[in-house]
């Protein structure tokens, strides 16, 4: 399904608070603590020759998170950096003084750290993030998981100090009883999910991921002018989106959110015109984007900042990742876990479809930028899925 963006707000500016966490400055910010992370690397950006010609594009880049920060996927940049300012900002109250995030390894932040319980609910990745986050500062971490989340991934992050909660039902249920049983026990809920009265620490965890945007752009020899970037609660997709808008406005590239056809929470809400829940029914390959309610500040950037919004099947995603893995003449080999390369099956179904091509103003000279949001997080199910270990893939 495909839907232009006709919403009133489409094109206006952003709210405020919205922009706030979204400027150049929080980029840097970010970027300036990342420097500070033992074995950070700026992920690579890889050019696709060979597919742009198949589908008559100019230039195709994607971004490839499979390799950040040794968790395999884009959300490495958002629960841990989230837990850090957390931590940062108790520090403040503590000691009474402006604490730079050039502290944040510092003994009087670890001491402040030392007292704090985080919690998040997860799909897997996100979850890493805030155990890893917690691990690097001393913080008590706990993370609940719902019943679709695979064994393997459950382990990664109990692997990185946390304790696991397990809850009955999807993605949705266990937000829910995460945020309740932290409020109960005093906590410190670090979601990547928004809901009215909850949304400072989301906006942390999005302005993690502009340091994507932030390399992606130094790696770029033009600016694109089409973006696809799939979503779940639509952080990672309004996080681009947005910081985008800031930094090219009315010039920034045409934008295009992408969501699993059994998940698509926020194509339901542009057709209703406001956030919705979408129908849960069967489960989706795409596991880490298997959300069926946006995040309120994901929708309120993206009803703003998103040009189109499309859903994909199963059948799409797992092809993708198959045709990353044996790629087109001329391409690299790319591990692309099932959720990795769904903004670039998007732009492979537009490109086919002429009505979609037209609408999307997609050309010989188009110069598009895609992210490969994971690598083979659940190693087992990427075999069986590819036909090929991530390490076939590779070497």
């Amino acid at each position: 399904m495909f839907l232009l963006n006709t919403l009133p707000e489409h094109a206006t500016p952003l709210l405020r608070e919205d922009a706030t966490i979204l400027t150049p400055q929080a980029a840097r910010e970010v970027e300036q603590y990342l420097q500070l992370r033992d074995g950070h690397e700026e992920t690579p950006l890889f050019a696709l020759p060979g597919l742009a010609a198949e589908l008559g594009v100019g230039t195709i880049h994607i971004k490839d998170e499979g390799r950040r920060l040794g968790l395999g996927s884009f959300k490495a940049l958002g629960g841990a950096y989230a837990v850090i300012r957390l931590a940062l900002q108790a520090a403040e109250k503590e000691l009474g003084r402006p604490v730079d995030v050039a502290e944040w390894d510092s003994d009087p932040v670890r001491e402040v750290a030392r007292g704090m319980t985080v919690s998040c609910a997860t799909d897997g990745n996100h979850g890493r993030s805030v155990a890893q986050g917690a691990q690097l500062i001393g913080a008590r971490c706990v993370i609940f998981v719902h019943a679709g989340v695979s064994a393997q991934r459950a382990e990664a992050i109990a692997k990185l100090g946390a304790e696991i909660v397990r809850v009955d039902g999807n993605y949705d249920d266990s937000v829910n009883e995460s945020a309740r049983i932290a409020q109960e026990r005093g906590w410190i809920t670090v979601s990547d999910t928004s809901w009215p009265g909850y949304e400072s620490t989301p906006g942390l965890v999005m302005q993690g991921y502009t340091a994507i945007v932030s390399e992606a752009l130094r790696q770029m020899p033009q600016i694109p002018t089409h973006v696809f970037v799939q979503a779940g609660v639509g952080g990672i997709a309004a996080a681009v989106s947005g910081h985008l808008d800031i930094l090219y406005g009315n010039k920034r590239p045409f934008f295009t959110v992408v969501e699993p056809s059994r998940a698509a929470c926020l194509f339901e809400s542009l057709k209703a015109g406001r956030p919705v829940k979408a129908r849960h029914d069967q489960p989706t390959v795409m596991a880490m984007l298997e959300c069926y309610e946006p995040s309120l500040i994901a929708w309120r950037i993206l009803a703003r900042t998103a040009d189109a919004f499309m859903t994909l099947e199963d059948e799409e995603a797992v092809d993708v990742m198959r045709r990353l893995a044996a790629p087109a003449s001329g391409d690299p080999p790319i591990v692309a876990g099932e959720s990795g390369g769904v903004g670039l099956a998007a732009l492979h179904h537009a490109a086919g479809n002429a009505d979609h091509r037209t609408q999307l103003g997609l050309t010989h000279s188009s110069r598009i930028f895609v992210i490969n949001t994971e690598g083979a997080t659940d190693p087992e199910l990427y075999q069986q899925l590819v036909g090929l270990s991530p390490a076939e893939v590779t070497r």
